[in-house]
């Protein structure tokens, strides 16, 4: 069953504690990738690159990924815990199968807490949804580095239309619209609307 406003929003209410988490930058593009292992592997004990690893290099193994910037509250947790006492076969168990789990759990609050920003519109809803009601790891991390951000400049471009339309908006204001539209980029869009638009005269 597909997921209802009513549904996002008590969700994303009583997940409103845990938004510790940092969102994606959208002016980055939210282009960080998430090393592989932790979103794509459907059989993560075949094969794996943690089978022949020594304690130490599981251990950089997790190192690097607490540097990652989507590493988030839960991914914290769990990889600072074993760096503190996590034998071998539990950095390997973790790095194989758990990591992947708690990022999907990360991206999951990251997905509600954008929901719940004041400039994230039909668009966002609609592809965050979609997100959410896939409920895979795959379909979260998709998401947060490409849908999020085409769906906001969707948005966006909405809101740069309705502008135009307003009567009252002076021809300064216009010609500045118009040449974000030209520009056309996401960033573009998103930059306007935060500081842009404010700094037009006239």
């Amino acid at each position: 069953m597909r997921l209802t406003r009513v549904t996002l929003a008590v969700a994303a209410g009583a997940l409103a504690p845990a938004l510790l988490l940092s969102t994606p930058s959208f002016a980055a593009g939210a282009t960080t990738a998430v090393p592989a292992a932790a979103v794509s592997d459907t059989d993560p004990g075949a094969g794996s690159p943690y089978d022949d690893m020594d304690i130490n290099d599981l251990r950089i193994a997790v190192l690097r990924i607490l540097a990652n910037p989507d590493s988030g509250k839960r991914v914290t947790k769990e990889a600072n815990a074993l760096l503190d006492d996590g034998t071998v076969e539990e950095l390997r168990t973790w790095l194989k199968t758990g990591y992947r789990l708690a990022q999907f759990e990360d991206d999951q609050v990251a997905i509600f807490t954008i929901i719940g920003k004041p400039e994230s519109g039909r668009a966002v809803y609609r592809e965050a949804a979609e997100a959410l009601d896939v409920g895979t790891p795959e379909a979260a991390r998709a998401f947060l580095q490409t849908g999020y951000r085409l769906a906001q400049a969707e948005d966006d471009r909405f809101t740069l239309f309705k502008m135009l339309a307003d009567p009252d908006i002076t021809p300064a204001m216009r010609a500045a619209i118009n040449a974000v539209l030209d520009d056309g980029t996401p960033e573009a869009l998103r930059h306007f609307l935060e500081v842009g638009q404010y700094e037009v005269d006239g």
